[in-house]
């Protein structure tokens, strides 16, 4: 597995526990990565990402026209499969990055 798959699939769990916490659009999701420290995303790695989980029914979408009378945004919001597949992504992270910890702490 390539770097740009494993991250792939560790930016979709993230995103998918970023959209649990309410809803939120994409550029929004963008800003809440770059300051959890994902600074190498960028909105054009995000947005087929985002049109997928849409497709598997992970999330839903609808459009909000701003209060200053702005262009409409995008908002997701998180789908029962798609907490469901979070719960997933949780469990098989923890397991995985607890191994790996304990491999790199044994080269010590």
């Amino acid at each position: 597995m390539s770097s740009s798959q494993m991250l792939k699939g560790i930016l979709e769990g993230c995103l998918l526990a970023i959209i649990a916490k309410g809803e939120i659009y994409g550029y929004e999701m963008m800003e809440k990565l770059s300051d959890y420290g994902f600074t190498m995303v960028r909105e054009g790695s995000i947005y087929p990402l985002l049109i997928r989980m849409r497709r598997e029914g992970l999330v839903t979408t609808h459009s909000k026209r701003l209060p200053s009378g702005g262009p409409q945004r995008k908002y997701y919001t998180l789908t029962d499969t798609g907490k469901k597949e979070l719960d997933v992504f949780k469990k098989s992270w923890r397991q995985i990055s607890s191994s790996v910890n304990h491999v790199l702490e044994e080269e010590k």
